[in-house]
């Protein structure tokens, strides 16, 4: 029994599906038409609905602001928000239905409904799935926990989708706005931020932490602020967040400034960006002897069981990042582990994106932690400027960075702030899950012209040889 059905749960089941067992899972996401959906957040609400209006986005920009540059004039371009978020909407539709497909393709039963723990019997894990309308009680061998997040919310700031929105309502407004405020300048802030301000809003993001994207690398963080800066968005690092007050069209919200200055932003809409939470209330988890932590997380360890036999959990619900890839790498471990395989995931080999423009990703460790670490290191840098498809399509902003160890030359980290930085950073999570030295990618062929050259030069930029600049 999978209780779950977004990507590390519905992969989870088709992964236990395909080794024999027999599977059911627990899904009672409804669309805003009331129709039950399988795929999660990520696929309904997350990854791919903003995934479709960065392109969308981006698509309106290039007419706007670039095609020009490559002889192709345009005039009187139009934005049709409405027929945007409907192409974002059928998109889902497609990929959800997809899964649907695949549960049936697998011989998976989707059980609609919520499930909950109702305790052990025999060895077996009892679940009860309240539908419409009924309840039933199911026994199962073995259950995987694939329950997800929610956005936290501001406490004592109503969300409303309308003025006040979380991730879903921004994917969902009708209209750009004039003015967008955004508490929270991380990766979904930044994401949909980058969205609204290419169809026409003048976004202000407000972050509490003091440095801007910590969890990247200093030199990719800094070449980040530098090009979104110029893009327009207007970032405050550092702030406290005080009283927010809305309107029927307006949200005001105060605010203290780095420098201990009490400020007021004004905007139009606003979205709460601070993060997410588990969803493990109302699963019943004590009735199996479960407890979550001080932060809503269920302990497990290296391979996802928790301290109960035979109940696993995965994804958001436990430590780790909240990546979709990383639920899906923890449900095929799982399943295999159930099957009696014995899998493993290196998480130090599981890559991060943003989906900005220039996107940025990366793997592996920066070079502020290896110093903190003390590891001797050596890096390696080269730019998109220097590289001719770059220049082919007119994307030309950012680079890509390298670091080894210093004696054995092992690649310790590989970083990336390009476009299609998403479709890079492949290569770097290979190269690191092999062990490979920058040596080896230097050595390596890559099509000539394409902007994967330029992992090939950081990698000789790290022995001093880049041979293009």
């Amino acid at each position: 029994m999978v209780i779950g059905s977004g990507p590390g749960g519905y992969i989870a089941a088709i992964r236990a599906a395909q080794l024999g067992r027999s599977v059911a899972c627990i899904e009672e996401w409804k669309n805003p038409a009331g129709k039950l959906k399988l795929g999660g957040t990520c696929l309904n609400v997350g990854c791919i609905p903003s995934k479709a209006l960065l392109a969308s986005s981006e698509e309106y920009e290039n007419a706007l602001h670039h095609l020009s540059d490559h002889g192709v004039d345009v005039e009187n371009v139009t934005l049709n928000v409405t027929k945007m978020v409907g192409r974002k909407e059928a998109i889902v539709e497609k990929i959800t239905g997809g899964v649907e497909f695949l549960f049936r393709k697998n011989k998976i039963t989707w059980l609609k409904g919520h499930g909950k723990f109702v305790g052990k019997a025999e060895g077996n894990i009892r679940i009860e799935v309240s539908g419409e309308g009924d309840t039933k009680t199911y026994t199962a061998k073995d259950a995987i926990i694939a329950t997800g997040s929610k956005a936290r919310h501001l406490p004592g700031v109503p969300v409303d989708n309308k003025i006040v929105s979380d991730n879903e309502g921004a994917l969902a407004f009708d209209s750009a706005p004039k003015k967008l405020a955004v508490i929270g300048a991380g990766v979904i802030g930044l994401e949909l931020g980058s969205v609204w301000r290419r169809l026409g809003a003048e976004v202000t993001l407000l972050e509490a932490l003091p440095a801007f994207l910590g969890a990247t690398d200093d030199t990719i963080a800094k070449e980040a602020a530098k090009q979104f800066k110029k893009q327009g968005l207007i970032i405050h690092l550092g702030v406290k967040i005080g009283a927010v007050k809305t309107t029927k069209n307006s949200v005001s919200i105060a605010y203290t400034d780095k420098d201990g200055a009490a400020q007021t932003l004004e905007a139009d809409r606003l979205i709460v960006s601070i993060g997410r939470v588990p969803n493990t209330d109302n699963l019943a988890l004590e009735a199996i002897g479960l407890k979550v932590d001080e932060r809503g997380f269920i302990p497990v360890d290296e391979h996802c069981a928790t301290s109960v036999p035979n109940v696993y959990a995965i994804g958001d619900v436990v430590r780790g990042p909240m990546l979709a890839h990383k639920a899906e790498d923890e449900g095929v471990m799982v399943a295999e582990i159930i099957d009696g395989q014995k899998p493993h995931i290196d998480y130090n080999c599981i890559p991060w994106v943003i989906y900005t423009e220039p996107e940025i990703a990366w793997v592996g460790k920066n070079e502020q932690q290896l110093k903190a670490e003390g590891r001797a290191i050596k890096t390696g840098q080269f730019p998109m400027l220097a590289n001719g498809r770059a220049m082919g399509i007119g994307k030309t902003e950012g680079f890509v960075k390298m670091i080894a160890d210093a004696e054995t030359d092992e690649l310790l980290g590989i970083h990336i702030i390009s476009a299609n930085a998403s479709d890079l950073i492949a290569e770097a999570v290979v190269a690191l899950e092999f062990k490979a030295s920058s040596e080896d990618i230097g050595m390596i062929s890559h099509p000539h012209p394409s902007l994967s050259e330029v992992m090939r030069e950081a990698a000789l930029a790290v022995q001093k040889r880049a041979l293009n600049i």
